[in-house]
């Protein structure tokens, strides 16, 4: 007789199999979905990592408005992937390691759960984590929120899974499972700036835990220099490289610190969904389950984040009054931790960002949120079973997707169909507008440069350096006898005609040509000549 299998980092063959599938199911479901044709893909998601892996951060100015200076180290692997294999096998594998979240998520349930058949209610949870609305939406997609909560998640998990060692086991594994924990949360941060709530959260899971002062010590200055150590890792070296290059780490954010010449003394961040008042933070989740508008660009409904809102306060109220049911859902010193985490990294993300899509994280682990807060409640646990069931319902029944517009898998996959370029060693291209189309200059002549001259970032009154500099460029490659050429969206191009005019350019209208791309939006390319 064989010997029973060993389990695979403490999951049977089953539980291996369970996760298997969901990844798989998440890849083919993104491969049915299509390309993403997002506003943020056409801007930057594929020209970063094609102007850092050619070099042209001394070339190109301003592509992609203030995200042609974010890190390209996110947006690397999909760009190789994309580039290099077929459309669909890039977007499977972008689409499986999205559904990898399914793994943190059903370890923490699994090692928090006291119900009966709690692992296969681990599951459910976890599957039910990523079927919020946003994260929906997301699936297939380079806004790469739902791929930094792999990262932000599995710290989470093993926190928890490792949390009686964390309290009470030996220091030096005490020391390096917190080290681990603090490394992976922490790339989250170095890869994408907007992660650091949960590096918050992280830390307020550290503190809550227990144990004594040595354990507590331990386990924050551990899980500290790891997180620090992850957002160096990925993130130094280009804060480095940009700090070289503009003299501000961030450009061009919080310039109104750093004062980079290139650009305007201002803090160039999207403030716009920062509640103004208390009351109206207060009520944020209400206020955005209502109308996405009042927290994200993107359309959704999902009432979760509310429900968890809604029903952890008082669960937390009930545990300081000790009311709380002596008979919870969660294990105890997983709810605290939860919570802690849940509750800090919502409001470092409310005070920062207050952008929805920064935190479909807490959107995925909405589900057991909910489950840790009414398990608390002083209630019978029938009753408590029929309130979830009512509120899964309610959730269910008043949520609603928006999958964006998505493009055929075809290939290459990028296509831009321009005009003919009779002397690319000797042209300089001009983009107006506000449109994105960082995506069209990859598919540009290697050697031409390409200046936005107007946009976000620039105008060309704005009194910049930066906006000098594309001027003086501009004459000389006139001096030189070289080509200029337009590219803008074909509904804006008034706007383009006004601000070529204080370049001194005019636009040869009769020459103009309207190109199409395999996403989609339409463009003109037009040659430009000097103003008389």
């Amino acid at each position: 007789m064989s010997a029973p299998a060993r389990p695979v980092f403490g999951l049977t063959a089953k539980e291996l199999l369970f996760l298997g599938l969901v990844i798989l199911f998440w890849g083919a479901f993104v491969i049915v979905l299509g390309k993403d044709t997002s506003w943020d893909f056409r801007n930057y998601h594929w020209y970063a990592p094609y102007a850092f892996l050619n070099h042209r951060m001394g070339i190109d100015v301003a592509v992609a408005h203030l995200a042609s200076y974010y890190n390209p180290s996110l947006d690397i692997p999909f760009y190789l992937l994309a580039t290099h294999t077929r459309s669909w096998i890039a977007l499977g594998v972008l689409g499986m390691v999205q559904g990898a979240n399914v793994v943190p998520l059903y370890l923490i349930g699994r090692h928090a759960l006291r119900i009966p058949d709690n692992r296969l209610w681990a599951g459910a949870l976890a599957v039910a984590g990523q079927f919020g609305a946003l994260t929906l939406t997301e699936m297939g997609t380079t806004y790469y929120d739902n791929i930094m909560s792999v990262l932000v998640l599995s710290g989470l998990a093993m926190v928890i899974v490792h949390r009686e060692t964390l309290r009470a086991g030996p220091l030096s594994r005490t020391a390096g499972i917190a080290f681990l924990a603090g490394l992976i949360t922490g790339s989250a941060m170095g890869l994408k700036l907007p992660e650091m709530p949960f590096c918050l959260g992280f830390g307020a899971v550290l503190i809550v835990l227990g144990g004594n002062f040595k354990h507590l010590t331990t386990r924050l200055i551990a899980g500290g220099l790891g997180g620090l150590l992850g957002a160096a890792l990925f993130a130094a070296w280009w804060m480095l490289h940009i700090k070289a290059l503009t003299g501000n780490p961030l450009f061009p954010y919080f310039n109104e610190y750093w004062r980079s010449p290139l650009v305007l003394p201002t803090s160039y961040r999207d403030m716009r969904f920062l509640p103004p008042s208390f009351w109206r933070a207060l009520l944020f989740p209400v206020l955005f389950s209502i109308d996405y508008h009042v927290a994200d660009d993107l359309s959704f409904q999902d009432i979760r984040i509310l429900v968890a809102y809604l029903t952890v306060i008082p669960a937390l109220l009930f545990w300081l009054l000790r009311r709380q049911n002596r008979d919870p859902l969660i294990q105890n010193d997983v709810a605290l931790p939860l919570f802690a985490f849940a509750g800090v990294s919502y409001f470092a993300w409310l005070k920062f960002f207050a952008i929805y899509r920064y935190i479909i994280l807490l959107e995925m682990l909405s589900p057991l949120l909910i489950v840790a807060a009414v398990g608390l409640f002083p209630l019978a646990r029938r009753t408590r079973y029929l309130a979830l069931a009512g509120v899964a319902f309610c959730i269910l029944v008043t949520a609603r997707t928006d999958f964006l517009d998505r493009a055929p898998l075809d290939d290459p996959y990028i296509q831009v169909a321009l005009p003919p370029i009779p002397r690319p060693d000797h042209t300089m291209v001009l983009m107006t507008g506000d449109a994105p189309m960082g995506f069209i200059t990859p598919s540009l002549p290697p050697q031409i440069p390409v200046l936005r001259v107007d946009g976000w970032m620039v105008r060309p009154r704005d009194g910049t350096r930066m906006t000098a500099q594309m001027k003086a460029r501009v004459q000389q490659e006139l001096r030189a006898g070289g080509d200029l050429y337009l590219i803008a969206d074909a509904g804006d191009m008034d706007r383009a005609r006004k601000a070529l005019r204080e370049y001194q350019l005019a636009i040869r209208w009769t020459e103009c040509q309207q190109f199409d791309t395999n996403l989609i939006g339409t463009y003109q390319w037009c040659p430009l000549a000097k103003l008389s």
